[in-house]
Order: structure tokens, then sequence, then C-alpha cells
């Protein structure tokens, strides 16, 4: 069985170099996996296609020494390129997480293969409309947020008024039941948000700022973890 076919996004990581105050990526990838996270997602706008293929195969040597390269995904944001790049190179990189204005999902199922994992970022504005209506046959789950204004991310959904778009838990509870895939929610998520977020029906959250910035990345992770299990 292929982990797309056993994904499980409940406890999901992005992270990237510009978000651990100066600390090792990989460092915060192995406190997120020990501490149960089930996903894992390099993202970074600043460093070079080199360094986001080295970032990937750190990020996979950590999994793999935790015996988890079957159960923890791991995906890049963005880059297509990347991804393949690494597999050439012999990482175990499972996917590829686009955005509505990166390469087409479709895409990156055909140059990635049927076993890969393939997610995208929900339209923000007409959200619930857009995921009743969207054609998934090339996805495995749609993320979407942001649940509060966050640092991590500059160029959030604005609506007329020129306030960013975020989202409340009743509207997530809807856009759980109408998604035909499964959602994960981010942005802005603390640890306290995250019994309610659960309520919502959503398949997970994501975390950057939570576990990266966090003066204990384990202890944080762990926090996270326990209040989405329990």
């Amino acid at each position: 069985m292929s982990i797309r076919e056993n994904l499980d996004i409940s406890s999901y990581l992005v992270v990237g170099p510009e978000n651990t105050l100066g600390r090792p990526v990989k460092s915060i990838v192995s406190a997120a996996v020990d501490a149960g996270f089930t996903c894992v997602q390099i993202r970074s706008k600043t460093a070079s296609a080199r360094e986001m293929i080295e970032l990937t195969g750190e990020a996979a040597d950590v999994i793999a020494k935790a015996g988890k390269s079957e159960t923890v995904a791991l995906l890049v944001d963005d880059r297509l390129d990347v991804v393949l790049a690494a597999r050439k190179l012999g990482i175990k990189v499972d996917g590829v997480h686009v955005g509505q204005s990166d390469i087409p999902p479709e895409i990156c199922r055909e140059y990635l293969g049927e076993d890969a994992i393939v997610g995208l970022s929900a339209r923000s504005n007409e959200l619930l409309e857009y995921v009743a209506n969207a054609d998934v046959s090339p996805i495995d789950y749609f993320g979407a947020g942001p649940l509060h204004d966050t640092e991590t991310k500059k160029d959030l959904t604005r609506g007329e008024d020129g306030n960013i778009i975020l989202r409340t838990f009743d509207e997530l509870k809807k856009l759980a039941k109408i998604s035909p895939v499964p959602v994960v929610v981010g942005g802005g998520v603390k640890a306290n948000d995250l019994p309610a977020l659960k309520d919502t029906g959503v398949g997970g959250f994501f975390v950057v700022s939570a576990v990266a910035g966090a003066e204990n990345p384990r202890a944080a992770a762990e926090e996270l973890r326990s209040l989405w299990v329990k």
C-alpha cells in the first residue's frame, strides 16, 4: 500500500529556513516527527532550488531514521522541479503542495504518477462554492485558511473591504461536510484553537510558527499532537 493510500494530514508541519529562528530545518522536522506529526512540507520563498533539494533530503533522512518513511508524508511546496530533481537523486519525497497560482495539480499528477500525493490550497474567496464544484480528481486534500492573521504568509487574500479573509469555525464545519477530499486548516493556528477546530470535522491542522518558532519545538509539537488525538 502506497503512502498516498495511507495519507494522514491530521498533524502537518510546514517549515523552511526563514521560520526556524536560525535553527536547522532538520532539527524542527525531527522534533515534529518524534512528537507524532504525520505530514511534513518543506516550504521556502527564499531558498534556491539546490537548497530546497538539500532541505528535502535532510527531512527525508530524519523521517527514515525515525522509521516513519511509510507513514509520514514528505511534500514540497510549489516546486515540482525540486520534487522531480530530489527523486532523481534518490530522495524519498512523496509529493507536492500547490497553490491557485502555481503549476496546476493535474500537471503535477502527470509528472509524479499515481502513487504521489498532490495537495492544493483552496481558493480563499467563494471558498465553499469553489470546493463544492472543484475537480478533485488530481488531488488528495485541500489546504484552507487562514484561521488568524499570520506573519509567515504575506500574500493572504483580501476581501473587497481590503481586510484579510479569515476562516470561521462555522464555515470550516460546512467545508468539511461538502469537500470530497480531506481538508487541512492552518494560518496562525495555536494550541487553544485545536479543540474547536477538531469539532468542525476537518482532517487536520497545519502549523508553521507554532512549532518552528517555539522556544522548545518538541514540547510545542507534542502539545499540539496530544490536543488533536485525545
